[in-house]
C-alpha cells in the first residue's frame, strides 16, 4: 500500500487529525492536507503518482548578464 493511501486512510477512515498523521508518518502537515483535499476532489485518482515536472518551461535570459 502506498504511503499516500495509508495517510488518506488514517485521516478519512480512522478519523485521526492531520497533524497527528503527519507526525506519525514523518511528513509535513501541508502534504497531508494536500493529499486529503485531492482525495476529496478526485476520489481514487488521488492515489496515482503525480508528475514533479514543472508546468512551464524554464525561460532563458535573452541577453547575457553584465560582466564586472
Amino acid at each position: 500500500m502506498s504511503k499516500a493511501r495509508l495517510i488518506i486512510t488514517a485521516v478519512v477512515v480512522e478519523g485521526r487529525s492531520q497533524a497527528e498523521v503527519a507526525r506519525s508518518y514523518g511528513v509535513s502537515k501541508g502534504w497531508v492536507s494536500k493529499l486529503v483535499a485531492r482525495y476529496r476532489q478526485q476520489g481514487e485518482d488521488a492515489f496515482e503518482p503525480r508528475s514533479r515536472r514543472p508546468k512551464t518551461p524554464h525561460r532563458r535570459r535573452s541577453t547575457p548578464p553584465p560582466s564586472n
